[in-house]
Order: C-alpha cells, then structure tokens, then sequence
C-alpha cells in the first residue's frame, strides 16, 4: 500500500501534522508518548464504530464521533458544534482495513435476516430499510472514502486541518494516508 505512511517515529509525521493535535494522536497512539494534560478536546475525531480499534489518547484530548465507516455524512451539526463550541481546529478521519461498510451491498441478506430474527422486524420493511440506507453509507474502499471524506469537510470548513488517516486492525497501529 504504497498510499499508506506508517508513523514510527516523530519523523515519521508529515510537517503539516507535526506539533498539531494530529500529531500528538499520532503520537500518543503509536509511540506511546506520555499523556498530556486536557482541560477541553484540542482535536475532533471520526472513525468506524467498529469494535476492534481503541485510541490510546489522554482524556478531555479529543471529540469523537463514531460512526459505520467513520461516514461523518449526516453528523455536520456534531462537526461544526465541535468547531464553533468547543474550538476544535483539527480532524483526524480515520478509515480502517477490512471495514462491513466496504461492499456492503454484498451483506444484504445477513442484515435482513439479522433484523427479522434478532429484533422482529417484517421481512418487507428489513428490506425497504437496508435498500434506503445502504448506499447513503456504502463505501467502495477505505483509503478512497478516507480521502474524500476529509476533502469534503474541508470544503464546508476551510480553516480547518483535517487529516485522512489509516487504522491498521491487525498492528493496532495509525498511518497516515498520502493525498500526493
């Protein structure tokens, strides 16, 4: 993955996240730099609620919102209270390999039938449900949806740094993704 830059040391992070809140999630997460001290969140953070990535941050260090993919489409208004109340200046959108969101399309049956068994819905409306909200949150690869994600939200927030980055399940570890 040649798009991918893996962050074992300071040097390791672009200039343009070194000494950012950016980096220091970098560094705290992957070089085991000593926690800060936080009296509010310096930094926003979208990712995948999947259950196997756990940010190893101080706490008060940053917002998160959580979300299938790290989608943070139909989250705005969490974005921008982040930004205009709680003067966050920094985004880390980070995707993850071997997402459910990737192809999710390929998942139907098993979310329909998940619905139906586990939580007694009629098959008809499973179906209606997944086929109306599977593409609004569908992604066709992690890297790419990482780096349009963060594009988009520096469209609707040009002051902002937002950095697309890359969480490895099997190292546990954060890279950044290359935009060149």
């Amino acid at each position: 993955m040649s798009r991918i830059i893996e962050i074992n040391s300071v040097e390791d992070i672009l200039p343009e996240y070194r000494n950012t809140p950016i980096g220091l999630l970098l560094e705290y997460h992957n070089l085991n730099r000593e926690f800060g001290s936080y009296a509010q969140a310096v930094l926003l953070v979208g990712m995948c609620m999947d259950n196997r990535k756990r940010l190893k941050i101080p706490h008060n260090f940053t917002y998160i919102i959580r979300s299938g993919g790290g989608n943070l489409r139909h989250s705005e208004f969490k974005v921008s209270y982040a930004i205009a109340v709680g003067k966050v200046q920094h985004i880390a959108v980070i995707a993850h390999n071997h997402c459910a969101m990737v192809n999710l399309h390929l998942r139907e049956e098993l979310f329909i039938d998940g619905l139906v068994q586990r939580a007694g819905w009629e098959r008809a409306m499973a179906e209606k449900h997944f086929r109306y909200f599977a593409p609004k949150f569908e992604i066709e690869n992690e890297i790419d949806f990482a780096l349009a994600e963060a594009k988009r939200l520096r469209e609707c927030y040009p002051k902002i740094i937002v950095a697309p980055l890359y969480y490895n399940v099997e190292t546990n570890m954060i890279c950044i993704i290359s935009e060149e």
